[in-house]
């Protein structure tokens, strides 16, 4: 592909099924070059074969569909352009959809009650004075934030402390009823003169227009509450959160209950002596006895969160018994696609497993089935009147729509059919090669068209604990077409292969994994002969960046690199990230001489490659300083670099950036191959 067909990339969302098990509705988004922004609306989907998937909603943004429990509603949210996302409702049958809220900075998740006559969701609440809330007041004339925690502000986010995500609860109204109609004239007066309302209605919004039901706020503590859902009778509302003492201080967060009437949530997790756990989606069974969550074992420090697995976890539903683990963190990996009610007392969730993500089933005594494996990343999945139907991506597809049978998976949808037929699609070649100490490396290489010599670039991935999976990659693509060979990896530190594979870096980055990634490099070099040994270039994003900039210190053979996005400096970034507060001492340790012996910028002197350093100037995850300490660095030195920077971007450029500036990242990406490794696919134009 090329940066151009960045708008052919439709991603699937999770999907929901009628209860009758007759469709399944998903959203499909898109980049859009137009709107520089990604658009995309719902699809209905029949299961039977009987039909074609057919668009359903004509919204700018349509996603999250989710069906009600009797089947007669159907809700998403529709974000509209330069706007916020804001709960709808539509007949399953067709019609308008109705919209339920106009919160000040929108709905991020809802879900139906059991009866289907309620509906409970969350938004952030911002504090009077910010974000709008006060005419005139723009953000340059806010009053000062006064910080004493840790925990005040994340990537993508900003500042968190002054707009707390809470949870609401509001009765469904009479899609039947008579429309709103907007008031004039001497009523528009009326109306005026008593629509004073409380701040906490405006923010949900139930505005005294009677325009949107009025929302109750069932939380308001200084913490976000996330993910709230209806307990199986319909009493209480489930959430996530971190309200307990000292939460400033670790990683711990629990799963909390409430009653409708909005009383003092009850925690249920992390209420022993056992080790603590990041506790999150909790999920009731469909028979009601049981409820589900995932939790993430962070010992007794409750800071202790590298490589470490999640795992699913049960407890009765009359909230009195024991927790029980139902699965082993060193062989399951569920941190991908929350739990999904399946049937009685089972559920689905989502494994990461070298390379891929496999859709199990599992009930609560601890039997476990895998339903889909191979070579596919399973995004999501719903299951309804005995039928499971999965969202997934692979080699061919960004993004599809299947359903599970005994024989495999039954394709439903082709949302890939115009990328595959207007760009060559890269296979992946999966291999595995040994590292020098005889550890296997196990990755991918993609190959470009036409006869080699081919340059060879080796891309790193982030995290560490994250994976190159088997799915569509737009970069690798990208890189193909231009004429490249790609190759990656998931060195030690990465996940899906067990947290001993994950935790072997723990306090010692830039050791095996780097031998890893290189021995890697070497095995694919031995195995293609049409590949360039003499033409390399190295790049990465966020650790990707950290050990890009850690091999150029430690290996001269790459021609050139790129460090986007990177974790340069282990001791500046403690002050100046969202997570720095506990990252570095987690993966660098706290010793003063063994980080500098793991940090990039610290080297930076020994780097000889020219380096194209890439970052985002609202990124807080890696903050832009580490970025332009590490470019003033190499310039000095004399080394040949330049310096790209996004504005009004975060971390997740490459991911969830606009869609011009995606492209214009690709575009600087393949320039700067093109001076230093020119193909003649990817050349520097003369004109």
């Amino acid at each position: 592909m090329k940066p151009s067909d960045l708008n052919l990339l439709q991603s699937v969302s999770a999907p929901t099924i009628h209860p009758d098990g007759s469709r399944a509705v998903l959203s499909v988004t898109r980049p859009d070059f137009a709107a520089d922004a990604y658009v995309g609306q719902l699809w209905s989907v029949p299961l039977d074969g009987s039909g074609s998937p057919r668009r359903m909603t004509r919204g700018f943004a349509d996603t999250q569909p989710r069906f009600s429990p009797d089947g007669a509603l159907l809700g998403f949210l529709r974000t509209p352009q330069g706007g916020k996302p804001q709960l709808h409702v539509v007949s399953a049958g067709g019609g308008e959809p109705v919209q339920l809220t106009d919160s000040k900075m929108g709905v991020s998740w809802f879900s139906f009650s059991p009866d289907s006559a309620r509906v409970v969701f969350s938004s952030r609440v911002p504090q009077h004075g910010r974000y709008g809330t006060v005419d005139g007041v723009g953000p340059g004339a806010e009053d000062p934030r006064l910080i004493s925690t840790f925990k005040y502000r994340a990537n993508g986010a900003g500042y968190t402390a002054d707009k707390r995500s809470q949870v609401f609860l509001l009765d469904l109204p009479d899609l039947d009823a008579e429309p709103w109609i907007a008031p004039v004239g001497r009523a528009k007066e009326e109306a005026g003169a008593a629509a004073e309302t409380t701040e906490a209605a405006q923010a949900a919004d139930g505005d005294a227009s009677g325009r949107f039901p009025a929302a109750r706020q069932l939380t308001d503590a200084d913490a976000d509450a996330s993910a709230p859902v209806f307990s199986a009778d319909g009493q209480h509302i489930l959430f996530t959160a971190a309200l307990h003492h000292g939460a400033d201080e670790d990683l711990v967060s629990d799963v909390y209950v409430v009653d409708l009437a909005g009383a003092e949530p009850r925690r249920l997790t992390n209420t022993g002596d056992a080790s603590l756990l990041g506790a999150s989606h909790p999920t009731p069974s469909s028979d009601g006895e049981w409820l589900y969550f995932l939790g993430q074992n962070l010992s007794g420090s409750g800071t202790d969160f590298v490589a470490r697995n999640t795992s699913l976890y049960v407890l009765p539903a009359d909230l009195n018994g024991p927790v029980r683990r139902l699965t082993d963190p060193e062989d399951i990996d569920l941190a991908e696609g929350g739990i999904v009610a399946a049937g009685e007392s089972a559920v689905l969730v989502f494994n990461r497993a070298r390379g891929s993500v496999e859709l199990l089933r599992v009930d609560a005594g601890g039997s476990r089935e895998t339903l889909v494996d191979g070579a596919r990343v399973v995004h999501g999945a719903a299951a309804a009147a005995g039928a499971v139907v999965v969202s997934y991506s692979d080699g061919g597809t960004i993004g599809d729509a299947a359903v599970v049978e005994a024989g495999g998976l039954r394709q439903l949808t082709d949302f890939s059919a115009l990328l595959r037929a207007e760009t060559r699609v890269a296979e992946a070649v999966e291999e595995t090669h040994a590292s020098r100490d005889g550890y296997p490396v196990h990755g991918w290489v993609f190959l470009p068209e036409g006869p080699g010599p081919h340059p060879v670039l080796l891309n790193i991935h982030g995290g560490p604990f994250a994976q190159f999976d088997c799915g569509y990659f737009d970069e690798a693509q990208a890189y193909a077409a231009a004429g490249y060979a790609v190759v990656q990896c998931n060195p030690r530190g990465s996940a899906g292969y067990g947290q001993d594979h994950g935790r072997i870096i723990k306090e010692a980055m830039g050791t095996k994994d780097l031998v890893d990634v290189l021995a890697f490099l070497e095995g694919v070099l031995k195995s293609h002969p049409d590949l360039d040994a003499g033409r390399l270039g190295v790049m990465g994003g966020s650790y990707g960046g950290y050990l890009t900039a850690w091999t150029t210190a430690n290996d001269h053979r790459f021609t050139a690199a790129i460090v986007e996005r990177g974790f340069l400096d282990p001791l500046s970034f403690v002050g100046s990230a969202d997570i720095g507060w506990f990252f570095s001492e987690g993966y660098t340790g706290a010793d003063p001489e063994n980080v500098l012996a793991q940090s990039p910028m610290a080297h930076v002197g020994d780097v000889r490659t020219p380096t194209l350093v890439i970052h985002s100037e609202e990124d807080l995850r890696c903050p832009v300083e580490q970025a332009q300490r590490y470019y003033t660095a190499l310039k000095q030195n004399g080394i040949s670099t330049q310096m790209l920077l996004f504005p009004g971007e975060n971390h997740e450029l490459s991911r969830a950036g606009t869609p011009w500036h995606r492209r214009q990242r690709f575009e600087h990406i393949l320039r700067w191959w093109a001076h230093w490794l020119p193909t003649p696919a990817n050349q520097i134009s003369q004109a």
